[in-house]
């Protein structure tokens, strides 16, 4: 790397730094570099085509952002990999690259053309028990927009899916009607956007934007929650795209009734259509998703691998895929035989968040239940005597931070509840942990042995 390009893979790596994980940043500075850079297009050298498949998978929307932060507009991206004899040459799958970039270069704001990974269609995305529903509506909303459900709302963790489901949505209507307006975006661009446009006197061209689209579809909608001014001004967008037959879908980390600070008359229209939940996937719809991600990536792995990763990572999709990345790319550099005691050392940390995610609402209620000596029966019972009242609190404070289980479900586990019973429940536990120490103490000892 010469001189020049070396300062500006440093001002590049620095905007990248914020915007992916630690881990992730750790194999961005280690194995990719800035080999040259023009006025249209920069060139960064890669391990292999596994790392290519990787960056393009999963970070080019990010790498674009650096890029623009760096170079002061966007430039497309090539990758060089080592060939046999060294020498660093062309990636194969440059057709997949152009096709890649082209998408992540529309998607800055003002674009019609929507800003969709290419990868992310109703072909790859493999259906399982925990998201067929989902998929199912996903499907017959992109075959026929605005005549079933609209809006469609689709809610789930973290890694589920839900931007797959949203961007095949995006792009089977775009391949089949060229002519309709399609806007992909996640809602704090759409927040940032309107807040621009207040700045410089534009919102009849935002509005003219985001109300003509014909397919409008906004990721991860629950950060409009708080935001009065975003609101009011997406309240009027939704209406105008309703009233005129457009189909809108939504996507967000919870169900519309429980984004904090969220307008009931949004939250009303939000449930106008359809409500699809997206679950972890059972061990067998992992095992799948694991060989068609091999498959497509062309990595060959032995079965034991694939058995450990889908027996370990159980929560999340995104994790999933990132720790095949991490162990085929080990694999491929090292040159070494794969052994699970080798997979379990390269997927420490991710083990690690992950044995804290598949904490379940029972082993909660037995571990707290042993600690203050009182029957797991108490746990959902209605008896109120402080001696176990207390301890239910707590286990349904725990249940809060440490699953993803929303407030409805909390309450059923803990014998019919409702939302406001257990919402109380984590706001009385917070007060008496921050006024009590030995409270604090007690709790912070359930949590950890729970995460042992």
């Amino acid at each position: 790397m010469d001189k020049k390009c070396a300062q500006l893979w440093q001002r590049l790596s620095a905007a990248l730094k914020p915007q992916v994980s630690a881990d992730s940043f750790k194999r961005w500075s280690s194995n990719v570099e800035l080999i040259d850079a023009k006025d249209k297009s920069i060139t960064l050298t890669v391990p292999n085509n596994i790392y290519q498949l990787w960056i393009e998978s999963n970070y080019m929307p990010a790498l674009q952002n650096a890029i623009i932060t760096t170079f002061g507009g966007p430039r497309s991206v090539k990758f060089c990999a080592p060939s046999a004899t060294g020498t660093q040459t062309p990636s194969d799958d440059s057709a997949a690259v152009k096709e890649t970039l082209a998408a992540q270069m529309d998607a800055r704001p003002g674009a019609t053309v929507p800003g969709l990974n290419p990868r992310n269609t109703f072909e790859s995305f493999v259906v399982g028990p925990n998201n067929e529903i989902a998929h199912a509506a996903s499907l017959a909303v992109a075959q026929a927009p605005a005549r079933t459900y609209n809006p469609l709302f689709i809610y789930g963790g973290v890694g589920l899916g839900k931007t797959h489901l949203m961007q095949a949505i995006g792009q089977f209507v775009w391949a089949k009607r060229k002519n309709m307006k399609v806007i992909y975006v996640s809602s704090e661009l759409f927040i940032n956007e309107f807040i621009d446009a207040i700045q410089h006197s534009n919102l009849v061209k935002f509005r003219k934007r985001y109300r003509q689209a014909d397919l409008l579809l906004i990721d991860d909608i629950q950060f409009l929650g708080g935001k009065e001014r975003s609101q009011e001004e997406f309240f009027h967008t939704f209406n105008t795209l309703f009233d005129g037959h457009k189909q809108i879908v939504l996507s967000s980390d919870r169900p519309a009734s429980e984004i904090a600070n969220l307008e009931h008359r949004l939250v009303s229209r939000f449930e106008w259509g359809l409500t699809a939940e997206l679950q972890p996937p059972a061990i067998e719809t992992r095992l799948a998703i694991l060989r068609k991600k091999a498959d497509a990536m062309q990595i060959k792995l032995h079965e034991d691998v694939f058995q450990f990763l889908a027996t370990r990572i159980r929560t999340n999709v995104r994790r999933l895929e990132g720790a095949l990345m991490r162990v085929a790319s080990f694999a491929s550099l090292s040159g070494r035989e794969l052994t699970n005691e080798t997979v379990e050392h390269l997927l420490k940390d991710i083990l690690q968040e992950e044995g804290r995610q598949s904490i379940t609402i029972e082993q909660i209620q037995r571990r707290v239940a042993e600690h203050f000596d009182v029957r797991l029966a108490d746990m959902t019972s209605k008896r109120r005597p402080a001696s176990i009242a207390f301890p239910r609190q707590v286990a349904m404070y725990l249940a809060r931070e440490l699953t993803k289980a929303s407030l409805n479900e909390i309450g059923d586990a803990f014998g019919g509840r409702d939302h406001g019973t257990v919402l109380h429940a984590c706001k009385l536990v917070k007060k008496r942990i921050a006024e009590q120490d030995n409270i604090r103490q007690t709790i912070s000892y359930i949590d950890s042995s729970l995460q042992r």
